[in-house]
């Protein structure tokens, strides 16, 4: 039975979130304060926070950073529940160091939803080897050198949807993924954003910008829980001097980027809206690799699909309807279900 603690001071609202976790089976602990589930959590350590204390969200920044400061909550996945709809805010939340937030009231389904997708990825977090062992596709990562090591380096530990580097940003480091997703993308003047690329392990991420010694042209943002190797600017130029092996999969990367940047240009030009849709679908279970009794599947949000594909999301979810009804696809607890790849293929034909 996985154990969760309710940090809140608020008892009419935490008796209710404790009711539903215990009666989905979960063990429930509370706190009223931080310092009590410190010292709670040292006793009989939590799989998963909850955070609803009282007060404006601007004292969210104190909060997460004490949390993060107790030995047995550090390294625990975080949900925050707040009470601010708006976007910016929500954002701030995540980049302070959340895994994810509930906006007040919300349905006990939705609770549930969060709370077993966070447990899932620190399950999956925690199974991750150390970088030491074999690498997931031995041909895709960076060979490893008399330069270049990555069992040697120190591993840096990113949440969802913390934002990696922003347009305008100075470049000083690039990024090597160990284990996790990294979106990169641009933002259009009216706020709309287009998703260029999705990243995994054995790629670096930021090291255009590094080569032309300027600012980033893109953002990037952590799309599932990573583990990444900083490297500094000076270094990754070093390495491109001194380390062939290390050269040949930065020439593999600028080609493999320069022909998804064409073809996702011809997308958006010509394609129709059916034809994007499947074509986002497939390359994304191809990238993501996600698969489940045999079955691909993306878990991915709506805003991010329609950002990837470029479409309004009102037009994607409409044309995901109809691929539902056709039976290429189905969706179910926030996954897409891939089923019947060929049909979608067909499309792109």
């Amino acid at each position: 039975m996985k154990r969760i603690m309710l940090i809140g001071d608020k008892p009419a609202a935490g008796n209710n979130t404790r009711d539903i976790l215990a009666l989905s089976n979960f063990n429930v602990l509370t706190a009223e304060d931080v310092a009590t589930a410190g010292a709670l959590a040292s006793k009989e350590p939590p799989d998963l926070l909850l955070c609803d204390l009282a007060g404006p969200d601007a004292d969210l920044q104190s909060t997460l950073a004490s949390l993060q400061q107790q030995p047995a909550l550090k390294q625990l996945p975080i949900i925050v529940f707040t009470g601010d709809a708006d976007k910016a805010n929500t954002r701030h939340i995540m980049d302070l160091g959340a895994d994810d937030y509930l906006i007040k009231p919300f349905e006990g389904i939705e609770l549930l939803r969060a709370v077993d997708a966070c447990l899932e990825k620190q399950q999956r977090r925690l199974q991750v080897p150390h970088p030491a062992n074999p690498m997931p596709d031995p041909a895709s990562p960076i060979e490893p050198s008399h330069s270049w090591r990555p069992a040697d380096r120190e591993l840096q530990y990113y949440r969802k949807k913390k934002m990696l580097y922003a347009e305008g940003h100075r470049a000083s480091q690039v990024w090597y993924i160990v284990d996790g997703k990294i979106i990169t993308y641009l933002v259009h003047p009216g706020g709309k954003e287009l998703i260029t690329g999705i990243h995994g392990p054995g790629e670096c991420v930021g090291y255009t910008a590094v080569l032309g010694r300027g600012a980033h042209t893109d953002n990037a943002r952590i799309l599932e829980d990573a583990q990444l190797i900083g490297i500094s600017r000076q270094e990754f130029l070093s390495f491109l001097q001194s380390d062939s092996a290390f050269a040949r999969q930065l020439v593999h990367w600028l080609a493999e980027t320069a022909g998804n940047t064409d073809a996702g240009l011809l997308n958006f030009a010509y394609s129709s809206l059916r034809k994007k849709v499947a074509n986002g679908i497939l390359q994304l279970a191809d990238n993501l690799q996600q698969q489940q009794e045999g079955k691909r599947y993306i878990a991915i949000s709506r805003e991010n699909l329609a950002a990837f594909v470029g479409s309004a999301p009102e037009s994607l979810t409409r044309t995901l309807g109809d691929f539902r009804k056709e039976g290429l696809i189905d969706i179910t607890d926030g996954r897409i279900w891939l089923l019947n790849e060929e049909k979608l293929q067909n499309m792109l034909n």
